[in-house]
């Protein structure tokens, strides 16, 4: 099955919330751990076995896991297989860019299955121009998994470059849409290219379907709701795949909590479907 076979069936049978596990330092220390690999295995794997049973889609912040260096990444692998064991996807945000034999390199890491790195899909940046993604856009395809690129993100720094204006009058944020809508074309139920749109980035003029995926950082903790998709998406909203961080984690590290955490974020989304 491709990748947006896979999260499609996903999402009907656990549902369209992602749950990030972001180690931020300070969330290791509420939860009472060390700021260390020793506190990041235990923090992440806690969460992978309350939440990845649960939910259709983990996404492990890569950048958490690498300031412990390679113990860190050994966790990073682990949290990995973790989430594959228990019937989650895995979104590994990453967000890599680069041209021929690097962006090839990205690809071979964690696209391709023999990796330990491999993860179902990645997050990767167009800001060398789309046609630097054909090493990742080539090796998803190969392999069965996915890209998520980025596009319209809520981050205030964001609409320099989203919304400059290419000489054919579109902002840069369109063409990276338009782009991925295109290797979408006549792809069912979705095609495996992704785009990652933040929650509260309020309306705009711009087509967000692209026939694939839409990750939606920003829902929960950074004050993105259910009324804000459904606004902002509009029937673009059938694609969307929530991402949720802080406001599931400062539940733990009571594994229950979490689990409880993430089920009641379900279905409060479950809320985009009726």
């Amino acid at each position: 099955m491709t990748f947006g076979s896979r999260l499609h069936e996903a999402i009907q049978s656990r549902g369209r919330l992602c749950v990030g596990i972001d180690p931020h330092p300070a969330l290791l220390d509420d939860w009472g751990l060390t700021d260390s690999a020793i506190g990041l295995e235990r923090f992440a794997m806690s969460a992978v076995e309350a939440l990845a049973g649960a939910v259709s889609v983990v996404k492990p912040q890569s950048a958490f896991f690498e300031r412990h260096g390679s113990a860190g990444i050994a966790v990073l692998e682990k949290v990995i297989e973790g989430c594959r064991d228990l019937g989650a996807l895995v979104l590994l945000d990453v967000k890599r860019g680069d041209i021929g034999s690097t962006a090839q390199a990205y690809a071979d890491a964690y696209l391709t299955p023999s990796s330990p790195l491999a993860a179902d899909a990645m997050t990767v940046s167009p800001y060398l121009g789309m046609g630097s993604l054909d090493p990742l856009i080539d090796a998803a395809r190969l392999n069965d998994r996915g890209v998520f690129v980025l596009a319209l993100t809520s981050n205030p720094e964001g609409p320099q470059f989203q919304h400059a204006t290419t000489p054919d009058g579109r902002t840069v944020a369109a063409t990276v849409l338009d782009a991925v809508a295109t290797l979408n074309a006549g792809a069912e139920p979705w095609g495996s290219v992704g785009v990652v749109v933040g929650a509260t980035i309020e309306e705009t003029a711009v087509e967000l379907d692209v026939n694939g995926p839409i990750l939606v950082p920003g829902y929960g903790a950074q004050g993105g709701t259910t009324a804000d998709i459904r606004k902002v998406f509009g029937s673009a909203a059938r694609h969307v795949l929530p991402s949720s961080s802080r406001a599931i984690l400062s539940a733990g590290p009571d594994r229950r909590s979490l689990h409880q955490a993430a089920l009641r974020a379900a279905e409060d989304l479950a809320d985009l479907d009726r």
